[in-house]
């Protein structure tokens, strides 16, 4: 049996309902528990149903957000590139306990630097359904995480479906911890 972090709302906080999407509002002094705390977001259970709260509510939830990364000076390509994978690997499925770059779901990542060094990303990114509520969730968290990497100025998020994505797409790991292998 899977056990929770029982804890209160320290203030009102703003959620979506997992998987329709649907903004709602948790008022401060509620039960909720605490079912996955990875990354940048978590995922609450509150009477039976899912709900996503934002890193940056995590005040609400009694724990501390996630700070921004810092680049010493003279970092190079291969280190911000490095850095904002391990910033995608901050982004999960509320759903599933697997960040979405072992998941399979960013298809591509395309850094280009302009003439006084500032840092365009672009990435292609799926869903695990193509009619997930909460995509447009998970393309923000991805384009957020990505903005906090210093030296970055823009980030274009685009979802698409082609290939569609299934489990063979997983990392070895993701597959094995999901018992999809």
């Amino acid at each position: 049996m899977q056990t929770y972090e029982a804890t209160t709302i320290k203030r009102d906080c703003r959620a979506v309902a997992v998987p329709s999407g649907r903004q709602v509002m948790i008022r401060e002094g509620a039960s909720v528990e605490i079912v996955q705390a990875l990354g940048t977001s978590f995922t609450l259970k509150v009477q039976g149903r899912l709900f996503r709260v934002e890193g940056a509510d995590a005040d609400a939830l009694g724990r501390k957000p996630l700070e921004a990364p810092r680049l010493p000076a003279g970092t190079s390509d291969e280190e911000v590139e490095r850095m904002i994978w391990d910033r995608l690997k901050t982004c999960y499925d509320p759903e599933i306990p697997i960040n979405i770059v072992d998941l399979g779901l960013i298809y591509a990542c395309d850094i280009t630097r302009n003439a006084d060094g500032a840092r365009r990303v672009d990435i292609a990114m799926t869903l695990t359904a193509p009619g997930c509520g909460i995509g447009h969730l998970l393309s923000a968290d991805v384009w957020q995480q990505v903005m906090e990497v210093p030296s970055v100025e823009e980030v274009q998020v685009t979802l698409v479906f082609d290939p569609p994505w299934n489990a063979s797409m997983m990392s070895e790991e993701a597959r094995l911890e999901t018992g999809m292998y």
